[in-house]
């Protein structure tokens, strides 16, 4: 893995701690639980202790090497199926190679615990979350760098960042709580600025049982849209709880919407529903995107496109205002985590299983072991 140096004096014992690295690509086999040295502090960084960290879609989808082009199926067909060609596949990425071994999470919640050279220390002992998406070449750019796919992310018991993507957070929520916020908030909140939600507005969201699905109900609520989730009938209540106006089964739901029923659709799952998502959207609406857990190839009658005058939004660099939103209306009490549930770190290949069952309804939660000292 990437070269991590001592926080010790010279001759001391090199510190370490317990991580989960991402060998390569495959199974469950790939995620190894091992002891490795604590990252320092470089120039305008900051290390933090890690309380908690959230899982998501894109650590399975790395893991599988699902942003492959070689494969078409969506994340849960894929994670049954390893047999895809290794020449395409190995390297696990989209734009670049994953640098594996890896230590993945891009959800992190944690306290700052040392400080580089040039970060004032007077945020030492602040709980922060971190912004897993860094423009790291300015916001006139849409060049990402992701915690936990670019870099080594907080599946392990310290992380060090750059000391401005770190936004300490005044609330009474827990650590568990907060992790379940960056990357599903972040994300969702960046969907609702691009697509231009705003109150009036018929907004239907797939996967809204979901991490960002479930995110963007609420955010959406809040900017005073009509929501209308999509989800399976077992989670339908539970998706109406968090605000939603109408919840409709994922069956035939341009027949119960009706053609040109919406302003706007929010849409993870694409797959074979692509098109009916298409057909939901009035004259002249926005279709936007973060992910295709359902399939990433779709069929598009362009005619539709067109002649509806639609805008197609794809959504991964987040906007400048995205996650600093997020974290003022935690500040304010204007939305609410979803916490599924909670697995000790080393029990990771246990919570990706029950994540892939899709039972759940928000996010699960990995919990490194305590410690008082890096040291």
């Amino acid at each position: 893995m990437p070269t991590i140096s001592s926080l010790s004096d010279p001759g001391a014992a090199e510190p370490t701690m317990m991580a989960v690295v991402t060998s390569g690509v495959g199974g469950y086999d790939q995620l190894v639980v091992a002891q490795v040295p604590v990252p320092v502090p470089a120039e305008g960084e900051v290390l933090i202790q890690v309380l908690a960290a959230g899982m998501n879609n894109t650590e399975i989808n790395t893991r599988l090497g699902w942003y492959s082009s070689s494969v078409t199926t969506g994340t849960n067909d894929a994670a049954g199926d390893l047999s895809g060609p290794a020449s395409t596949r190995a390297d696990g990425g989209w734009k670049t190679p994953t640098p594996f071994p890896l230590i993945q999470g891009a959800d992190c919640c944690g306290r700052i615990v040392a400080v580089g050279h040039g970060v004032d220390d007077c945020v030492l002992g602040s709980r922060v979350l971190v912004r897993a998406c860094m423009r790291t070449r300015g916001f006139s750019s849409t060049e990402t760098t992701w915690l936990g796919s670019d870099l080594n992310g907080a599946f392990a018991q310290f992380v060090a960042v750059p000391a401005h993507e770190v936004f300490a957070v005044d609330s009474d929520w827990s650590a568990a709580e907060l992790a379940t916020v960056p990357c599903a908030y972040g994300t969702a909140e960046n969907m609702v600025l691009r697509a231009g939600i705003n109150s009036g507005a018929r907004v239907v969201v797939t996967g809204a049982s979901g991490g960002v699905g479930s995110a963007v109900v609420q955010l959406a609520k809040r900017r005073g849209a009509h929501v209308i989730g999509i989800a399976s009938d077992a989670k339908q209540e539970r998706v109406l709880a968090l605000g939603a106006d109408q919840v409709i089964g994922r069956d035939h739901p341009l027949e119960v919407l009706g053609a040109e029923s919406a302003d706007v659709v929010v849409d993870n799952v694409a797959g074979t529903g692509f098109s009916a998502m298409l057909g939901l959207l009035k004259r002249g609406g926005t279709y936007v995107s973060s992910g295709a857990i359902g399939g990433p190839v779709v069929e598009l009658d362009m005619r539709t496109f067109y002649l509806k005058d639609l805008t197609l939004v794809g959504c991964t660099a987040w906007d400048e205002a995205a996650f600093p939103n997020v974290i003022s209306y935690i500040e304010r009490g204007e939305i609410r985590p979803l916490l599924a549930k909670t697995f000790p770190l080393d029990q990771i290949v246990s919570a990706q299983r029950e994540f892939l069952d899709r039972a759940h309804v928000g996010n699960f939660v990995l919990i490194p072991p305590a410690t008082s000292s890096t040291r």
